[in-house]
């Protein structure tokens, strides 16, 4: 169930979207608030696990991992079994920067990051591959990216 937000709430977290780092002096000043209901604020939103943390944004390319792929996996079975265990490989696979299980043709998407194509291609065959219980994969190249963002609308 949806934790209910009224517009200063909004304020904050579109704020803190844009800049995790703001001091609460300068994020009380754009949404309207003194510093100290501001922060009051920010500690009610983490508390109810509306903010779940704070992060730092890397540019993969300014760290050796500029290929960004996608992948379709699907298993031998999709019983509970099957699909623990390859959850289980995949939380250990740090290239591995996105799981989803999936409904409909494969049974997970992934999103994968690697330095370059020959490095994805090893780390397919060394490590994912590897995974009990992987039938098929397929790796979709993209060729540009469009729109990246990690701000939900609020």
């Amino acid at each position: 169930m949806p934790t209910e937000l009224d517009s200063i709430d909004r304020a904050i977290l579109r704020t803190l979207q844009q800049d995790g780092r703001i001091q609460n002096i300068d994020l009380a000043d754009r949404v309207g608030l003194s510093p100290s209901p501001s922060l009051r604020r920010v500690r009610q939103l983490e508390q109810a696990g509306v903010i779940q943390r704070y992060v730092a944004l890397v540019d993969p390319a300014k760290v050796g991992m500029g290929l960004t792929l996608f992948t379709r996996v699907w298993l031998t079975g999709q019983d509970e079994e099957s699909v623990n265990a390859f959850v289980e490989a995949i939380k250990k696979l740090p290239q591995i920067i996105e799981c989803h299980l999936m409904a409909g043709d494969s049974d997970f998407l992934l999103r994968v990051v690697a330095e370059d194509l020959e490095g994805y291609r090893r780390f397919q065959i060394e490590h994912l591959g590897r995974i009990k219980g992987v039938r098929n994969i397929k790796t979709e190249i993209p060729m540009q990216k469009i729109k990246s963002s990690w701000e939900i609308p609020v």
